[in-house]
C-alpha cells in the first residue's frame, strides 16, 4: 500500500495485478507512530485475525484467517497506561477503548494486523486494523481502509502471516 496522488488520507492498496482506493490515517504515513497522532505506521504489518459485526453475518467470504463475531460487550483498549493497552477487553472497562460494534459499518469486518501487539510498548499506536472505509473515503484514525466490495474481493486469500506492506 502507498500513498496516493492528493489529500494525504487517500491511498492505493496493490494486490498483485489488482489495484484498490484506500484510505489512511487523518494525518497521512508515520515512520514512527504515536497513540493518537492520526497517522498510519510505514510497516510491513502480518495478519493476525479478523472480527466481524456479529449482528450482519454472511456479508463476507469465507476467508483462511480466523474471524470471530464480535458482540455488544467486545472493545479494543486504548489506554497506553493500561495493562490491557492494545488488546481486546470486554466491555465495560473503565481505561479507555473502542467499542468492536459500531453503527457506521467500517467495523463490519476487520483485520487485526501486527501494530504493536507481538512487541507491544506505550504510546506506539493501538487499533491499527485494516477494516472497511467510508464510501466517501473519509480518513481513518491511522488503519487502512478499503471498500467492502474490495474486501470481499481479497479476503477469500488473505491468510494468517501475510504481511501488508505500506511504504511512503
Amino acid at each position: 500500500m502507498r500513498r496516493a496522488p492528493g489529500a494525504c488520507h487517500r491511498a492505493i492498496l496493490a494486490f498483485g495485478p489488482l489495484r484498490f482506493k484506500a484510505a489512511i490515517g487523518r494525518n497521512g504515513l508515520a515512520a514512527i507512530k504515536r497513540e493518537g497522532d492520526g497517522k498510519t505506521p510505514i510497516a510491513a504489518m502480518a495478519l493476525l485475525h479478523g472480527f466481524s459485526d456479529g449482528r450482519k453475518r454472511g456479508r463476507f467470504p469465507h476467508a483462511a484467517l480466523k474471524v470471530v463475531a464480535a458482540g455488544e460487550h467486545d472493545g479494543w483498549c486504548d489506554a497506553p497506561g493500561s495493562p490491557c493497552y492494545n488488546r481486546p477487553v470486554r466491555l465495560p472497562f473503565a481505561a479507555s477503548h473502542e467499542r468492536l460494534l459500531r453503527d457506521d459499518g467500517i467495523y463490519d469486518l476487520v483485520i487485526v494486523m501486527d501494530w504493536n501487539i507481538t512487541s507491544r510498548a506505550r504510546n506506539r499506536g493501538s487499533a491499527v486494523f485494516f477494516h472497511l472505509a467510508r464510501p466517501d473515503f473519509s480518513p481513518t484514525a491511522g488503519c487502512v481502509a478499503i471498500a467492502p466490495a474490495a474486501m470481499r474481493v481479497l479476503l477469500p486469500h488473505l491468510k494468517p502471516g501475510m504481511r501488508l506492506k505500506v511504504i511512503a
